[in-house]
């Protein structure tokens, strides 16, 4: 009876702490969405909603901007090769998804909310990991 109360015990911490993670992943791609976005439209009430190649020319307008702009882009590449892989390895779909809210939202919104779905994958692939142990059938 203790060994059924110590799964019981390890899967609720799991899940506690699974699901905090989860929240701040998502609070973090609203954050990243939402102040990213707030710039982009500022740009564009200033420019024109056309203002795409006047974004671009500005990006590299001193070193300073252009260093940051070149860690971004690979940063960017590196999450998509990675999330790639990732995805295939947990047999996640529409990982597609995420590189075009990367390209046309912003990484600071698909990464993290890249991390959440993998988080809840993962989740999910321990639940099952769980349910299929030993202990956890002579439980039922």
């Amino acid at each position: 009876m203790e060994s059924n109360y110590s799964i019981v015990v390890i899967f609720l911490t799991l899940n506690i702490r699974e699901w905090a993670n989860q929240i701040a992943y998502l609070a973090i791609a609203l954050v990243g969405l939402l102040v990213i976005w707030y710039f982009n439209i500022q740009f564009m009430i200033d420019h024109g909603v056309d203002s795409e190649w006047i974004f671009f020319n500005e990006i590299y307008v001193n070193n300073a901007s252009s260093s940051i702009t070149n860690d971004l882009f690979t940063v960017a590449f590196v999450f998509m090769i990675w999330s790639f892989f990732e995805a295939r390895r947990l047999e996640m779909s529409n990982w597609w998804l995420y590189m075009g809210l990367t390209v046309f939202i912003a990484i600071a919104f698909s990464l993290p909310l890249f991390l959440l779905m993998r988080e809840r994958c993962l989740q999910q692939l321990e639940e099952e990991e769980l349910l299929q142990t030993p202990q956890a059938a002579s439980m039922q």
